[in-house]
């Protein structure tokens, strides 16, 4: 077990520039605890019980489903869950430093579906890692598996189809902020025999999963939002009435 100062030594090396592999050689610390550091600097108690609802003797739903949905839509997206150790897994998702809204969104959402756990931003060139160490990642997010998630079969289950009915836009906007933009397209018509322009918005979704795009789809079906499938990894929604829907419900990335 490393102290405090040790590993903030050693991220301050590496924030100079410095490969992994030099800062292990020249402090005796590996690789792998540099990395990990990289998202979270303080050691994880890995002894403090942690209550968890689906590990309840009656599994229960998480106590703020609508986090939970707007959570769920950024991990499908955008996230990931790593093993850490002594069954500690760390999930992380990935935000775009030009959209800092988001990056609250996100730590607001999984400091409230894991409230005993401390939340942490690591930076990287472009981004941000938003991070949380739980044993019960796993629990909560059961579509957690060996690979990428485009390559392997992503379903709900029911008990997360019952979170998601109840808070659809939630997970809509997950699912937008992480793979998703809203953007202004044009063209040209003829008015009165000269050419104007005309600008219209429209949302977009993508993802190589093509169970996470009838996920998508599905709940746009429940909300009567229209849809297009532009090609094998895209959404469209382009019809006025719908992308109304979706401004007043997910808007653009902020």
């Amino acid at each position: 077990m490393y102290d405090m100062g040790t590993r903030k030594r050693a991220l301050a090396m590496v924030g100079q520039g410095r490969s992994l592999n030099s800062v292990s050689k020249e402090t005796g610390i590996s690789r792998a605890a540099i990395r990990s550091w990289q998202t979270r600097v303080e050691p994880v108690d890995t002894r403090r019980a942690q209550p968890c609802p689906r590990c309840r003797d009656t599994p229960e739903d998480p106590d703020d489903p609508a986090a939970y949905a707007y959570l769920l839509g950024l991990y499908l997206g955008d996230g990931c869950i790593s093993a850490f150790r002594r069954g500690v897994h760390v999930l992380r998702i990935a935000c775009a430093d030009a959209w800092p809204g988001l990056i609250e969104s996100c730590v607001s959402a999984m400091q409230s579906v894991r409230p005993h756990n401390k939340v942490f931003r690591s930076r990287t060139q472009g981004c941000q890692y938003v991070s949380c160490a739980s044993k019960h990642w796993p629990c909560l997010f059961p579509q957690h598996g060996p690979g990428k998630k485009h390559d392997r079969k992503i379903a709900l289950e029911p008990w997360q189809w019952r979170i998601v009915d109840a808070h659809p836009w939630e997970f809509v906007r997950g699912l937008i902020h992480s793979d998703g933009c809203r953007i202004t397209n044009w063209t040209t018509r003829l008015v009165g025999g000269e050419p104007k322009r005309y600008e219209y918005p429209r949302y977009f979704f993508t993802n190589k999963s093509r169970d996470i795009l009838r996920l998508f789809t599905d709940t746009l079906d429940v909300l009567g939002v229209d849809w297009k499938q532009s090609n094998q990894r895209n959404i469209s929604i382009a019809r006025k009435s719908s992308v109304a829907l979706m401004d007043a419900h997910v808007g653009p990335k902020y």
